[in-house]
């Protein structure tokens, strides 16, 4: 494959991986190529890095697929270099953990380094710098773990690689206590020698599981395809996971996106509001203005106008189809209750209870979700029933609802084929300033099976929403 070739595949699965890189960044990136040096791997990714990564999120995909198009290595590179060397397919394992302490730690036992391994590259590794040779040779020490633990026979002519059986061979977490036993002997434990100790080895423990990784993904790749291990290798960016199919991990990250996505809701609502209406008229101003115009008022004055923060109310669907968009919002709601003079949270299956309570200033969030899920009282039968829950909503909290109120309605439509209550839907929104609907599914799946998307949307506008990407478009479109 030429580096044209390389290229142009590498840009095509930044795209396919929800990295956007335009056909301007891909040129650039291409001018970038030639005033570099191609054969400094670290420089190449600098280059592309610098052209065709936008946010920080972007970074983790884009170092995936570089090493899948442009890897370090390719198989049966690396050999013994001579009889000194520790062979790592005759060593044993308990010498291979030895040496994988040893790179763990810097190399700093003598006995150690004696038998590293090294490759057959003909560049001499003491002309480089302590941090980048002990990368180097961790990155070497794994290829050579994958080769010899990581293949699995899948049948006939082919193989298959993985990761967790070169771990369960080395099983490097389990090498803290000996690594802490010949660092730390005869010294007090538990001070800041040990801390220090912890945390070099933990990092190097990282360090190595990601090269594994790396390594098997290669291996893959060069057995099934580049383009096929991309597609699965590589997530969504932060920004682009789908909602209804966040992990909890993603759910803590998210939390970080929540409270400046929060205030920039607010400042939208608010210029809006501001937009709405002129101040009124200040009489004695334009009376005075008219003087110069010999009583006629050409000119009209208006007071300033005063506008408060807006008022939110924000109805939730929290059933078991929707539950990873139900955290979000809630986290979202967590985050605009600061930011709004009022807010009022309902959360609703079957029935409609207000959750406004669980979302006090400095309450924790996981502590406000637990105790929502326990004590809210929002299901009725078990199945999400959106028409009841509109009445029961009219019905106990209508008075929420007035001209200086924003109503947000979060939820997938689904009702389980009763009756809709478009009726009270209606009613509901002609009390309000603003209403809106967000919705977690594909646009391509409302009105399909018990959805009713296609008819709350004649009565109240809805909007996609399945990540923050849409999230945030949809609040930068509000102005």
């Amino acid at each position: 494959m030429s580096l044209v070739d390389r290229h142009i595949g590498f840009v095509h699965a930044l795209r396919e991986a929800g990295v956007p890189v335009s056909v301007a960044e891909g040129l650039d990136a291409a001018h970038a190529l030639r005033v570099i040096e191609l054969a400094d791997r670290e420089s190449l990714r600098a280059a592309y890095a610098a052209t065709l990564v936008k946010k920080p999120a972007y970074r983790p995909g884009f170092d995936v697929l570089f090493d899948l198009w442009f890897p370090a290595a390719t198989t049966g590179m690396y050999a013994p270099r001579s009889d000194e060397a520790m062979n790592p397919e005759t060593a044993t394992v308990e010498e291979l953990r030895d040496h994988l302490a040893g790179l763990l730690t810097g190399g700093t036992d003598p006995e150690l380094e004696r038998r590293t391994f090294r490759p057959e590259s003909g560049s001499s590794r003491d002309q480089r710098g302590p941090s980048e040779r002990d990368h180097s040779a961790l990155r070497e020490f794994a290829q050579a773990m994958v080769e010899r633990f990581g293949r699995q026979p899948a049948g006939p002519g082919r193989q298959n690689w993985f990761s967790y059986s070169v771990m369960r061979a080395l099983s490097p977490e389990t090498l803290m206590a000996r690594i802490l036993r010949n660092i730390l002997a005869g010294q007090e434990r538990g001070g800041l020698a040990e801390k220090t100790v912890r945390q070099q080895v933990g990092t190097g423990i990282r360090r190595f599981e990601e090269a594994v990784a790396t390594d098997v993904r290669r291996r893959i790749a060069e057995d099934s395809g580049i383009e096929r291990i991309a597609r699965s290798a590589v997530r969504p960016p932060l920004d682009q996971i789908d909602f209804l199919r966040v992990t909890k991990a993603d759910l803590a990250r998210l939390r970080r996106e929540v409270y400046p996505l929060a205030r920039r809701l607010a400042a939208r609502l608010t210029i809006k509001h501001r937009k709405g209406r002129r101040g009124r008229l200040d009489f004695r101003r334009t009376m005075r203005a008219s003087l110069q115009t010999g009583g006629v008022p050409l000119t009209t004055h208006f007071r300033p106008p005063r506008p408060h923060k807006p008022e939110l109310v924000i109805l939730c669907d929290t059933s078991d189809s929707v539950s990873s968009f139900a955290h979000f919002t809630l986290l979202l709601t967590y985050a605009l209750r600061e930011q709004f003079t009022k807010v009022r949270a309902f959360g609703f299956v079957d029935t409609v209870d207000e959750i406004t309570r669980f979302f006090v200033p400095g309450a924790d969030v996981v502590e406000a979700m637990t105790r929502l899920a326990n004590e809210a009282d929002m299901v009725r039968f078990g199945r999400t029933n959106y028409g009841h829950s509109l009445a029961r909503f009219a019905e106990r909290y209508g008075d929420a609802i007035g001209s200086k109120t924003s109503l947000l309605i979060l939820g997938d439509a689904r009702s389980n084929y009763q009756p809709p209550a478009l009726d009270v839907l209606r009613s509901l929104v002609s009390r309000s300033r603003h209403a809106y609907w967000l919705n977690p599914e594909p646009r391509r799946q409302w009105d399909t099976g018990d959805s009713v998307a296609g008819e709350y949307g004649t009565v109240v506008p809805m909007y996609e929403c399945r990540n923050v990407a849409q999230l945030t478009a949809f609040i930068e479109n509000l102005a």
